[in-house]
């Protein structure tokens, strides 16, 4: 199996506690075959009338101090391989984590959330399933297992020869059945993740279905989804379901052999009443390893189908890491050059017939200068931010730190010389000053203060009875969107970066507040290179360079009273924008 590297490494760490837990789980199976020869003792000098009370009473301690020793040694192989599975479930779920963190954008935008909680959660599961559990049955069905008969055989090798009889039909009927639950246990697993994604989209959207009454619509779809899921168990259940049951009907016919034969060699005197009724409690010793065989069956085919999921994820490389750099630039002091950037979020664009999102894109800027980006709604604005942190990597040209091709950066490197606010605020469900400072607890409250200040959200936080420790709720439900957005601003100017890339700023303020946070941006002029979309034109007025994209091209570039004397897009919707603030005054 391939995909086992990936718990190799957990399972070697921990293989002197899988190894201490074996020793005791074998010590157990082998405790447990004693107490079926003390009865066979007990019996023999019971039928011969040859015992008395106090025999009997160390024949009753004898069981007694068994049990306590497997209780014993059952907690450490519980404690030892048990624990161990968890460790791998742990370290696994961490793992496939860290992975997920290094994948590129494009690899989200094709993949539901749904699916990767599942993989985070159902699939690393039955991993440890297979893991702790699984170990457990398999060392049972093998030691217990050949143990039992090992033992049957000493009392009568016939009767345990007849008795083995069904065994083959059990080997035949698990290899039968094992290929069509790995490929069923897959099945249910994917359909596991698209009812997590259903349910999870509807939680997140619960105010949208409430507020246009689409609640039935979105019970209809989870039902839909859900009898998928049932469906798709249904018919992993069907072979399960026929699985089991064979092996009970293997075990109950082995019993069924013992009975006949044993029963009669007992009344021919060939083996002692105390023989037949031990051999029966080691026939009954077999039926779990027997059971023990279906049920390890199940677990590792299970497991197996959630490894090869996992292990899927692991194979899936980042892009942008196609070509990783090496080259360090402590601080950008010159420029960002665009030169004849295309990009497109699909493969060979022009293959497929479709456009780029963005085409042959030239800009230079200088240090300390601020760029200015304006278009209609799909022009590529925001993509165009995204590629400087290659968030996503261009399609042909390239991109220009201080004559540096950022695909040479080490990409941590370029984004922490970077504070990139998106258009869309994300907060995460913590306090206002987690949401700032992003975990940094290095930063202290005259920074945040200052951050905070400068995004004019200050006033506001301190007018909540808990201030910065303000639980935000999920996604910050408590906050309205300008607030949301500020907090996210402060965010980005509590970094000291060489670039600072603002995505429509002040799209949910009043004109005052955004008046007052464009006049902080103007004076940190001179002291970084400040990209900023907006779609407030006269939030740019001040650029030292407007370009305007129109179908992913560059149709205006220029200054404020440039563009205005082209009287083109720009200069035309900023008139417009000016009668429409004239209108609303």
């Amino acid at each position: 199996m391939k995909s086992f590297y990936l718990i190799k490494p957990y399972l070697v760490e921990k293989k002197f506690f899988i190894l201490l837990g074996l020793a005791c789980l074998i010590t157990v199976d082998f405790l447990q075959l004693f107490i079926p020869r003390i009865i066979k003792w007990a019996v023999d000098d019971l039928t011969a009338y040859r015992i008395d009370s106090i025999t009997l009473l160390t024949y009753a301690l004898y069981i007694v101090g068994i049990a306590i020793l497997i209780g014993i040694f059952r907690y450490l192989w519980r404690r030892c391989l048990i624990g161990t599975s968890r460790r791998v479930e742990e370290g696994l779920r961490n793992r496939l984590f860290d992975h997920i963190q290094t994948l590129s954008a494009s690899y989200f935008d094709k993949v539901k959330t749904g699916d990767l909680m599942a993989h985070a959660t159902n699939d690393i599961q039955h991993i440890r399933m297979a893991t702790g559990m699984g170990m457990v049955a398999l060392t049972d069905a093998i030691v217990l297992g050949t143990a039992a008969i090992g033992f049957m055989a000493y009392i009568n090798v016939k009767l345990t020869v007849f008795v083995l009889i069904p065994m083959p039909m059990i080997v035949l009927g698990t290899r039968f059945f094992s290929k069509k639950m790995h490929r069923l246990y897959g099945e249910v697993q994917g359909a596991f993740s698209d009812l997590t994604e259903v349910v999870r989209e509807r939680f997140a959207g619960i105010r949208i279905i409430k507020a246009y009454n689409r609640q039935q619509e979105a019970a209809s779809k989870l039902e839909a989804v859900s009898k998928d899921y049932i469906g798709k168990n249904l018919g992993l259940v069907k072979i399960t379901g026929s699985f089991f049951p064979m092996m009970v009907f293997f075990s109950n016919l082995s019993l069924a052999i013992v009975l006949f034969l044993g029963g009669r060699q007992t009344i021919t005197f060939t083996i002692t009443t105390g023989d037949f009724v031990a051999f029966i409690s080691y026939l009954g010793l077999l039926t779990w390893p027997m059971m023990a065989i279906g049920w390890v069956t199940n677990l590792i085919q299970r497991g197996k189908a959630s490894l090869d999921r996992i292990d899927k994820i692991i194979q899936t490389l980042p892009e942008i890491d196609k070509r990783p750099g090496g080259v360090i630039i402590k601080q950008v002091r010159r420029s960002v050059v665009f030169e004849n950037v295309t990009f497109s979020y699909v493969p060979d664009v022009h293959e497929s017939g479709s456009f780029p999102v963005l085409d042959s894109i030239d800009i230079k800027l200088d240090f300390g200068k601020i760029l200015g980006i304006v278009g209609p709604p799909g022009s590529g604005k925001s993509t165009l931010l995204s590629l400087i942190p290659r968030i996503y990597d261009v399609s042909r040209g390239s991109i220009m730190l201080d004559g540096v091709d950022i695909r040479k950066l080490k990409i941590c490197d370029l984004r922490s010389r970077i504070s990139f606010m998106p258009q869309e605020p994300f907060l995460f469900a913590g306090t206002i000053r987690e949401n700032i400072t992003f975990g940094n607890k290095d930063i202290n409250d005259r920074d945040l203060i200052r951050a905070a200040e400068a995004a004019w959200i200050y006033d506001t936080i301190t007018s909540f009875p808990d201030g910065f420790d303000t639980m935000v709720g999920e996604k910050g439900i408590v906050l309205s969107g300008g607030q949301k957005q500020r907090v996210a601003l402060a965010r980005a100017l509590l970094i000291d970066s060489s670039i600072m890339i603002l995505d429509d700023p002040i799209s949910q303020v009043d004109v005052e507040t955004g008046n007052a946070i464009i006049k902080t941006i103007r004076s940190m002029a001179g002291q970084k290179i400040i990209i900023i979309v907006s779609h407030r034109l006269s939030a740019l007025r001040f650029a030292d360079q407007i370009i305007a994209l129109k179908m992913g091209r560059i149709v205006e570039s220029g200054t404020h009273g440039e563009l205005m004397a082209d009287d083109k897009y720009y200069a035309k919707t900023f008139r417009l924008q000016e009668i429409e603030e004239e209108y609303a005054d």
